[in-house]
């Protein structure tokens, strides 16, 4: 237990209890939000919406070709404020560029896809615009957290929940499914405008780094398409269940039976949203590693269990808050809690872990290898037991993923504290 006091002091040290406060807050008012666009717009007209957001949300992360990760990885192993600074105005200049290409690409692409579902295409055309201002937000983010300013950083996530539950609220009211399209667009974009200021940049400054380099933009764009391939995981039995199934009552099904499980993401997140780049600059520490590593999974095995015990016999309580309906999905609600398990105790550390050390495309062979065996899989499970089909499978690719990933990093740390010896 002393293993786990520590570590908890410590997160508390880095101001980690404001970011878990703020991203509370932030999972129940986008709840909320969620909820208030399934009652103001029907579940057909919701799910074509959903279905479009969802295609744009697996691409958000190559937004600025990668480059936001490069910001994050590469600025923790900077020493002074003025060159974390000057990172952030390159990253700043060459990404935005890079996110209008990105746009551009995907509106032309548009027209060559022929979608089942009715207004798929204007969906995507408005809301590949997302991409810009969610690119943004990511670095005004990440370089709060480069600053060691954890506190910035957590009121970044309640702002703009709290500015996605009004608009969403306001905008739906009035507009119905294309007042929540415009509200997912302007929430990142308004939240940035507020704290980029903040940030105390002087956009003037001319420094020349020398780490912009191929190297630079090829850790980035490995890690962004790991991202894309992590997410793609999440959004590809709603892609599929739309494919396969052809009702799009059963992607907005499954889009809010998953929804509680894949928001419970949120704290092995908040832990490592706060501590990446403190272990970071302490990666070649290997007492200091290994420590950490110990505490991280000593404590969210015990919040695995804990969760685990309240799935089995509050399933269909939960589900009966969404609505009343959900509630014959509640087998399908305890396999994808049983799956994030994986996630809690093993991906969510290692994953980082290996960008840590500058194994970025690690993890985009890991993803790319579960995106390959999830399509076969959902293929056969989809068609035989419908959304639970896709729900085994997503499970069952958490624990491989994290498992995997928890190997190849032991084996990939050891040689690089070897190289450094």
């Amino acid at each position: 237990m002393e293993l786990i006091k520590n570590y908890i002091l410590g997160f508390f040290s880095r101001s980690g209890n404001y970011v878990f406060s703020a991203t509370v807050f932030a999972r129940i008012f986008s709840f909320i939000a969620s909820w208030i666009a399934l009652k103001l717009i029907s579940n057909e007209e919701l799910g074509i919406v959903l279905f479009a957001y969802n295609i744009i949300v697996f691409l958000i992360p190559i937004s600025g070709f990668g480059i936001h990760q490069s910001l994050i990885r590469y600025g923790a192993l900077q020493k002074s404020k003025e060159e974390k600074n000057s990172l952030f105005l390159y990253v700043f200049n060459k990404g935005l560029i890079a996110s209008a290409i990105l746009i551009l690409l995907i509106i032309i692409s548009s027209f060559f896809i022929s979608f089942k579902f009715e207004n798929t295409q204007l969906y995507v055309i408005i809301l590949s615009f997302l991409i810009l201002p969610s690119f943004l937000f990511e670095i005004v983010r990440a370089q709060f957290r480069l600053q060691h300013n954890n506190k910035s950083f957590a009121y970044t996530e309640l702002v703009h929940s709290i500015i996605l539950l009004l608009s969403v609220f306001i905008l739906s009211f009035f507009f119905k499914e294309m007042g929540y399209t415009i509200a997912l667009l302007i929430t990142p974009l308004i939240t940035s405008i507020l704290f980029i200021k903040k940030l105390n940049i002087n956009f003037k400054s001319k420094i020349k780094l020398s780490i912009t380099d191929f190297s630079f933009w090829k850790y980035g764009f490995f890690a962004s398409l790991s991202n894309v391939l992590t997410q793609l995981l999440f959004v590809i039995d709603i892609l599929l269940i739309g494919h396969l199934l052809e009702n799009t009552e059963m992607v907005t099904n499954y889009r809010y039976i998953s929804l509680i499980p894949f928001s419970l993401l949120f704290l092995p997140n908040v832990f490592i949203a706060t501590d990446f780049v403190s272990f970071t600059e302490k990666i070649y520490n290997k007492e200091h590693i290994i420590k950490y590593i110990k505490s991280y999974m000593l404590f969210f095995f015990i919040i695995s269990g804990l969760l685990l015990v309240f799935s089995f016999f509050f399933a269909e309580f939960t589900l009966n808050l969404l609505d009343a309906n959900f509630v014959q999905f509640a087998d399908t609600f305890i396999i994808l809690i049983i799956g994030i398990s994986g996630i809690y105790i093993f991906r969510g550390l290692f994953g980082n872990l290996l960008s840590s050390i500058g194994k970025a495309h690690v993890n985009y062979y890991i993803a790319s290898l579960a995106l390959v065996i999830n399509i076969i899989s959902n293929y056969y499970l989809i068609p035989k037991y419908g959304i639970k089909g896709a729900a085994i499978t997503s499970a069952i690719l958490m624990w491989f993923t994290g498992i995997l990933s928890a190997i190849l990093f032991g084996i990939l740390y050891k040689n690089i504290l070897l190289k450094e010896k």
